[in-house]
């Protein structure tokens, strides 16, 4: 009878598992089948006469490249944002004769002060073309406020706040922590600066530390401060004094009668506004999103040759195992294979890399500045830095031709640090106990159930020391420096684009369009085709990959809510393998 069970309950499983299969096949091929005959029309795609405003509503946080879009079309959710597809949307909107403005509708909008650069850079463009640009929202944030300020108009709920503060940077210390669980860590870094490892070793920071931090959140603020002035024509005092003298919490009137605000209006009064300006004449404000803007690219003539743009986004490391609580972005071997692909692919004249990463596994960064560095042999590499590209991302980038990096992009942290935990107050709580029985002094050298030797102490220090110098020797060939040269802009320390310009680490300021215009130059070619590389993966390869651990993912965030990103950094800490070259920092929206 128990056989019988089990076969009848397999049987209905097995018809479960075939019916969803035929559901989800079935689907796909209609779905293919419908991008098939749209992809067979000539015509370069036009909107409705009626559809005469884009909304471009931001909200969530926004990557760099296009991320896989398997779980939220088969939820029906909304699409995640990429800064590529946004900056296309905002393109293809200037060049649509249909569309007069744009209705820059904010929620809590996250990203870095590059990104919000990059973006407001297009909106400048827009403008540029004769056309209208209105920003509301019913809570600003300080990013978002920072995007709005690039608009013609900027309208707030009049019950809403302007969320202009000012930067500052916390950093948690688990020192006491570890002093109270038995856990001492056992610290080898190279660098004044580098202070990825302070949290662990003490309770305050270095003065080193707290000079680079003051630094670089100052140098980002003074740029945002500036941003906001010049686009609103205003004091960059009255800008600098709201946020100092706490009006983000006063009356939203104050920051009408401050300039920062235009107005204080309800939604459906803003609508009513853009309507007039866009000369409906409807009872409804008719609007066309993000989804449909960004298919409007124009249909250019395809050339043979190629520039080339690959995305390195994520913390650099050994492997791209995602488990139940990380599903990010992350940079393996598979980017230097990809760009031994790049190679040897005759077609391709140029290759942009866009880096946004804190870097990571020195092991890793190693083997992609290698493939860096042969890929320029052959053809032109332009690095184009996002928000961050610091340690392990300026590791993977030095060897370019040239390095384009947004004014507020974090770069350098050329510095490269070890931990080793001896875990042996903790046995002693937990009233454990540990022998070992070795060939040789260093048989169980990284033994947690025991203190570190002196001997063993040295030997890793030494090792550390010389995976600093060859950080050096790898920055100082790419950038045409002296070891002594780099080392004085190195020791770990962070600086902002426009520091890091000063100070010889990059090229110029400017964005993924610079920079891919600059790979063209530098290969001579002026007609050619731009690729994404690697290709996107098979819809139903990638939905089979990805559906079940971004469900798993979504579950855990709902349970934890605000902890759950100091869950996540236990998680990182505990698959950190072997010598990293990171920024100490994990880099948070304004």
């Amino acid at each position: 009878m128990k056989q019988f069970f089990k076969m009848m309950f397999a049987s209905m499983l097995g018809a479960m598992i075939a019916f969803v299969l035929l559901t989800v096949v079935t689907a796909l091929l209609t779905v293919g089948l419908c991008v098939s005959i749209a992809s067979g029309s000539s015509a370069v795609p036009v909107l409705p006469a009626g559809e005469s405003v884009f909304r471009l509503s931001l909200a969530g946080s926004m990557s760099d490249s296009p991320a896989d879009r398997s779980l939220s079309l088969l939820l029906n959710e909304n699409e995640p944002l990429s800064l590529k597809e946004v900056l296309a949307a905002i393109r293809n909107a200037k060049e649509q004769h249909t569309i007069k403005g744009i209705y820059l509708d904010l929620g809590v909008f996250q990203t870095g002060t590059a990104g919000i650069d990059a973006i407001r850079r297009a909106l400048t463009d827009f403008r540029e073309s004769g056309k209208f640009i209105l920003a509301y929202a019913d809570n600003y944030t300080q990013g978002s406020y920072y995007l709005a300020s690039a608009a013609d108009q900027v309208y707030l709920n009049p019950q809403g706040l302007l969320g202009l503060t000012g930067i500052a940077s916390q950093t948690l210390f688990y020192r006491g922590l570890m002093e109270k669980a038995g856990i001492e860590m056992n610290v080898f870094k190279v660098g004044s600066y580098k202070g990825a490892v302070e949290p662990f070793i003490s309770d305050r920071l270095s003065d080193a530390n707290r000079e680079q931090i003051t630094s670089y959140i100052q140098g980002i603020w003074t740029h945002v401060v500036n941003g906001i002035a010049e686009s609103r024509h205003i004091p960059v005092a009255t800008v600098s004094g709201f946020a100092d003298e706490g009006l983000f919490f006063a009356d939203p009137s104050r920051a009408v009668e401050c300039q920062l605000i235009d107005g204080l209006k309800y939604r459906s009064e803003v609508e009513d506004l853009l309507k007039e300006k866009a000369g409906q004449t409807g009872k409804r404000l008719k609007t066309a999103g993000l989804a449909k803007m960004k298919k409007l690219e124009k249909k250019d003539r395809k050339y043979r040759n190629k520039v080339a743009v690959v995305y390195a986004e994520g913390e650099i490391t050994v492997s791209s195992g995602a488990t139940l609580y990380r599903q990010e972005k992350c940079i393996t071997e598979a980017l230097a294979d990809e760009l031994r692909k790049l190679k040897e692919d005759e077609q391709v004249k140029a290759v942009v890399l866009r880096v946004n990463s804190p870097g990571g596994s020195a092991y890793v960064s190693e083997q992609i500045w290698k493939q860096v560095a042969e890929l320029k042999k052959s053809k032109p590499v332009v690095v184009s830095m996002g928000n961050v590209a610091a340690s392990g991302g300026y590791y993977i980038s030095c060897a370019a031709d040239k390095i384009v990096a947004e004014a507020a992009t974090l770069t350098g942290s050329i510095g490269v640090f070890g931990m080793f935990p001896n875990l042996t107050g903790l046995f002693e709580k937990l009233a454990l106990g540990s022998e070992v029985v070795k060939t040789g002094p260093y048989a169980d050298m990284g033994n947690a159930a025991r203190p570190m030797t002196d001997g063993e102490k040295t030997l890793i220090q030494g090792y550390v020391e010389r995976c600093y110098r060859t950080f050096l020797s790898r920055c100082s060939d790419g950038r045409g420096m002296s070891a002594g040269e780099i080392d004085a802009v190195g020791q770990g320390r962070i600086w902002t684009g426009e520091q890091a310009l000063e100070a010889g680490l990059v090229d110029e300021l400017g964005g993924v369009e610079r920079a891919i215009e600059l790979a063209a130059e530098l290969a001579g070619i002026y007609n050619y085709t731009l690729i994404t590389a690697p290709e996107p993966e098979d819809f139903f390869v990638t939905l089979l990959k990805k559906q079940l651990g971004e469900t798993r993912v979504s579950l855990v965030r709902d349970m934890l809510g605000e902890e759950y990103e100091y869950f996540r950094t236990l998680q990182q800490l505990r698959s950190t393998y072997g010598i990293q070259a990171r920024i100490p920092y994990d880099v948070k929206p304004l």
